[in-house]
């Protein structure tokens, strides 16, 4: 017995003495291995009588235990003392500045940074962001927007209609982001001023058209708002993103079935010598919808149209920054190019802002 406490005061002084991982395992092999010295001592017990091996082989297995126990907790204190010495030598002061050279080759896509422009310039302007499903019900798809049953947006060769709920109601991937607008509606009181960015949907592809883009809508509801206010909007916005102060606008008469008045508007440009500017010119390019909000549509969303009006508008966002970075093809858009995302993306420093400008 005291030959087995000696062995364990220098299996533990062996334990101690291990100054990395690696030296701890052949500390365990030498001890505890096949061919170790305590495996080696324990062979011996056969030659015992049945008693003495009991005593014997219980001691053996206390001090296997032990042993055991000791080197777990070495290696645990080792791994330890490694991975505080990883986090001292790797860590990063996140309040430093960071570098240009670090953000070379990551770019910002074209549609983020038109995204991030349009919330910059309506932020601008009191408008706060306001979100809502893909996958929406024909109620504030269609019906609450005044849009009837027989409507062209309807068809099936304009939406993409999903399998209906329990219900049979059918679903739709949203063919614009006005259903936003009628839920804001219905989950509060005017006044209202929101843009509702995002995904819409529908069957159609081509180098100006894709089954998936990105719309931005903007609502204002109250008691006084009228068809002077949506004009100067408009206007602010449509310079403020273009950086062109003295960009033309024109308003001309269309129809929407929820908004009444309704006009397209279209930005004054030039295309002498096969080249498009946006700017004064002697051309027009239409831009964007918008209009009074149809008294329909506040009615089906609660509220009391003969007390609040207001104006909604519309854009595509693709087509804003296809014209104001010169991009030719829609669907380039999605390619996933890294090329094309080189040529046309930005650099993540490069945060739209009105105060330090929208594009550098």
């Amino acid at each position: 017995m005291d030959d087995l406490g000696k062995l364990k005061e220098q299996a533990q002084a062996a334990v101690d003495g291990a100054s990395d991982p690696n030296g701890l395992e052949l500390v365990r092999v030498d001890l505890l291995g096949k061919k170790g010295r305590i495996t080696s001592l324990m062979k011996g017990l056969s030659g015992l009588d049945v008693e003495a091996r009991k005593e014997q082989g219980a001691a053996f297995n206390r001090l296997k235990n032990d042993i055991a126990e000791a080197i777990e907790a070495r290696k645990t204190a080792l791994e330890t003392a490694e991975l505080d010495v990883r986090l001292a030598q790797e860590k990063i002061d996140v309040t430093l500045p960071s570098r240009p050279e670090m953000t070379a080759d990551g770019r910002i896509h074209p549609i983020s940074q038109t995204l991030d422009e349009v919330v910059a310039i309506f932020g601008e302007m009191g408008f706060s962001v306001a979100e809502g499903p893909d996958i929406e019900d024909d109620f504030h798809n269609f019906t609450a927007l005044n849009i009837p049953p027989e409507h062209p947006a309807r068809q099936m060769h304009d939406t993409f209609y999903l399998p209906g709920d329990a219900q049979g109601e059918p679903k739709v991937l949203r063919t614009h982001t006005s259903p936003v607008q009628v839920r804001t509606m219905q989950a509060g009181k005017p006044p209202f001023r929101i843009i509702a960015p995002g995904r819409t949907y529908r069957c159609d592809s081509d180098m100006t058209h894709t089954p998936m883009f990105h719309q931005v809508e903007g609502l204002v509801v109250d008691e006084k708002t009228h068809m002077g206010h949506l004009k100067g909007c408009i206007t602010e916005f449509c310079r403020a993103y273009f950086e062109v102060d003295d960009l033309p606008l024109r308003f001309r008469p269309s129809f929407f079935p929820f908004t009444e008045p309704s006009a397209e508007v279209d930005i004054g440009c030039s295309r002498s010598g096969g080249e498009l500017k946006i700017g004064a010119g002697g051309d027009w390019l239409e831009i964007l919808g918008c209009g009074m909000v149809h008294p329909n549509v506040l009615t089906a969303c609660g509220i009391d149209a003969d007390k609040y009006q207001g104006f909604a508008f519309g854009v595509g966002i693709e087509r804003i920054a296809m014209l104001k970075y010169g991009i030719p093809d829609l669907r380039t858009f999605f390619d996933a190019d890294l090329r094309w995302l080189r040529h046309y993306g930005f650099l993540p420093l490069d945060v739209p802002s009105m105060v330090t400008g929208l594009s550098r």
